[in-house]
């Protein structure tokens, strides 16, 4: 597996395991993050922090890898991913994670982009779309 590849799965094994297995190993100081919602984080202590936090909020159950992309100095990778709240809330989603990279492999760039895993096709009945009446994840 490429050295990338595995720097991506350590990251993702982290959540599942919910223990800092090095993140400020695989993420540059000046690291930024982006996630598929909108918050952003800036640093790998930043990073860390909110991994922390979160963990004891939530868990995720799953976060499977379809494929990776490379090209030059960055990474695609494509997933599924699937976590519980405390407050038994779950969610799940398809999405991509895109990374640069620095001259020696660490993460200075990560953002995260998700896609509704229940799709439907609005023209099943005609020509007329017909939408569903529910809130998207990412307004």
């Amino acid at each position: 597996m490429d050295k990338r590849e595995k720097i991506i799965r350590l990251w993702f094994d982290m959540w599942l395991q919910k223990k800092d297995l090095g993140i400020e190993d695989i993420f540059s100081a000046d690291v930024l993050y982006i996630e598929s919602w909108g918050p952003q984080y800036r640093g790998a202590a930043k990073v860390k922090h909110w991994f922390e936090e979160w963990n004891t909020r939530g868990t995720v159950l799953q976060w499977d890898i379809k494929q990776y992309f490379h090209k030059e100095d960055q990474t695609i990778a494509m997933w599924y991913f699937k976590d519980t709240m405390n407050d038994g809330k779950v969610d799940s989603f398809d999405g991509m994670t895109l990374v640069k990279w620095t001259a020696d492999d660490t993460i200075c760039f990560l953002q995260e982009f998700g896609c509704n895993e229940h799709r439907y096709d609005p023209y099943q009945d005609g020509p007329v779309p017909k939408f569903r009446d529910e809130q998207a994840m990412w307004s």
